[in-house]
């Protein structure tokens, strides 16, 4: 039991220092160029995705949830979908706001054509591999 503890203890140490080093960051993030912004959304999303699926795994663990209080799963379940609700809100404006700077810059004929080449009509969830 006291290994188990002690992997729990560094686990919240680790993701201490990674909060703090995102909020150091963040400062620094107003100023960035889009190569230092793409590379610090990324990093972010690598982390969120290490720790959903720990979360998950966590969530699957027979002791763990056979001795979590139903309130400590209620306040993850809220939790979780304020994020959720938030994600899906950031992707529909994010997705929309580009789609209509695509079309509006498709018209004026300021697409690079060496970044765009027509091609048939996909949905984003295929031409970005995104799958559900």
């Amino acid at each position: 039991m006291k290994l188990f503890a002690s992997n729990l203890t560094n686990w919240v140490q680790a993701q201490k220092t990674f909060l703090d080093s995102a909020r150091s960051i963040e400062t620094d993030l107003v100023n960035a160029d889009r190569l230092e912004l793409i590379l610090a959304t990324r990093a972010a999303f690598t982390h969120m995705v290490k720790t959903i699926e720990a979360f998950d795994k966590w969530l699957q663990d027979p002791f763990i949830v056979g001795h979590m209080p139903r309130e400590m799963l209620l306040d993850i379940q809220r939790n979780v979908w304020e994020i959720l609700k938030k994600l899906l809100e950031l992707d529909i404006k994010h997705t929309s706001e580009f789609r209509d700077m695509l079309l509006k810059l498709a018209e004026e004929g300021k697409l690079n054509p060496l970044l765009f080449a027509p091609r048939e009509e996909s949905r984003r969830e295929d031409r970005f591999h995104i799958s559900y």
